[in-house]
């Protein structure tokens, strides 16, 4: 019989709070090499101008940490949905610089 840690590290547990060889770092998982599209839409918006963000990974924290951080960037409101993070107005250029400076390859899509 196997003792308890040994059973842990089996089920995927650290005992000393190191990462066990089964866990990844979620930052070195994420692919940057997929080029990132920035569009502004308007239609169905009633006029209004907004910037959507699409092709990021899909990892609903680091969509949430990209959104707040754009959003205090640019000083506007925004959401995430449906994998995309979307700001109010015309944010291109911000975010383009932004997520740059965070190491994807940005792409300006759409008008």
């Amino acid at each position: 019989m196997s003792s308890l840690s040994d059973q842990l590290k089996n089920l995927g547990f650290a005992s000393s709070g190191e990462p066990s060889e089964n866990e990844t770092n979620p930052l070195t998982a994420i692919d940057k090499s997929i080029p990132v599209r920035i569009q502004r839409q308007t239609k169905g918006r009633k006029g209004k101008g907004v910037t959507v963000i699409l092709d990021l990974p899909e990892d609903p924290k680091l969509l949430a940490d990209y959104a707040k951080q754009l959003r205090k960037m640019c000083g506007v409101g925004g959401s995430v949905k449906n994998q995309t993070i979307e700001l109010q107005g015309d944010q291109r250029d911000a975010s383009k610089a932004f997520l740059e400076q965070q190491g994807f390859k940005v792409k300006l899509a759409g008008g």
